[in-house]
């Protein structure tokens, strides 16, 4: 005799039953490929086949094929670990990062010791309240811009929360120069604006921009003031090169988000693809909104 089971039920679990009304998923990651915009700061990425099809064919007629891939941490979109930034030789917390980053790996804040992100998210699109579909090139994004913005969403980022902020910036994603903006800047965040998502307990702050913060016009990422304040004074991960335009135009603003880093160990940052889950009547409600 076999047990058999419960009929499952979805009426007492609102997560299962809102799964089971319908979701809408929305990838907010850019496409990793050769050629992509990359920060000067850090590696390019790379991909090669090694092994294609008809290079080896097995007795039974079938073949596989398989790549090899190059990468920095922080190459396309990717989140940051808290190692990732010091100050005057300390990482968040005050750990002593030469003595933390002993052996080729961190010890302290790796990119393997940030648990999975399934939480709250929030969209705070800046460029919509400008009334615009993207920011201009080096513009600062203040804390009354994110003032504005979460009036018009009707949504503020809080204790937990993951918090997204559009420029619009993503739409410059094919023209790697003008994207990446050595010459022209790129719009993003100002250490007002960082100082006003971490008092309100944000985990972390995402952006389709290359730093999340402000680049101001042929300055390219010679100092980066928003990553000193978040990742070693406030403990607070950032989230770069995300693709925030389909969730924008689906007038999302609070979401389940989810995200979970490579468990690369002792590692600086990591490759990552996060999603935004709206159900069906959300998704429907916000549209039409």
């Amino acid at each position: 005799m076999t047990d058999t089971p419960p009929p499952r039920t979805t009426a007492a679990d609102p997560l299962l039953a809102a799964i089971a009304a319908g979701t809408v998923v929305h990838d907010l990651a850019q496409p990793l490929e050769n050629g992509m915009p990359c920060s000067p700061n850090h590696p390019g990425f790379r991909m090669a086949l090694l092994r294609r099809h008809g290079d080896g064919t097995r007795p039974d007629g079938s073949s596989a094929a398989n790549e090899l891939i190059v990468t920095g941490g922080h190459v396309g979109t990717h989140i940051d670990a808290l190692s990732h930034a010091s100050h005057h030789g300390r990482l968040f917390g005050g750990h002593d990062a030469a003595e933390a980053q002993q052996g080729g790996r961190f010890s302290v804040h790796g990119i393997d010791t940030v648990p999975p992100m399934v939480c709250r998210g929030v969209l705070l699109d800046v460029a919509a309240a400008h009334g615009t579909d993207i920011l201009e090139a080096g513009y600062g994004v203040t804390a009354d811009d994110l003032e504005h913005a979460a009036a018009r969403a009707g949504a503020v980022p809080g204790e937990q929360d993951v918090c997204l902020v559009r420029t619009g910036w993503a739409r410059r994603w094919s023209d790697a120069e003008a994207y990446i903006g050595h010459t022209t800047g790129v719009p993003g965040l100002t250490e007002s604006a960082a100082g006003w998502l971490a008092d309100r307990g944000v985990r972390a702050i995402g952006a389709d921009t290359t730093a999340v913060e402000q680049i101001p016009a042929g300055q390219g990422h010679a100092v980066l003031p928003v990553h000193r304040t978040l990742l070693v004074d406030r403990g607070v991960h950032l989230i770069e090169h995300m693709n925030l335009e389909t969730l924008a135009a689906a007038g999302a603003t609070e979401f389940l988000f989810v995200l979970s880093p490579l468990k690369i160990t002792g590692g600086t940052g990591s490759p990552v693809r996060p999603l935004a889950v709206l159900t069906t009547a959300d998704s429907g409600h916000q549209e039409q909104g």
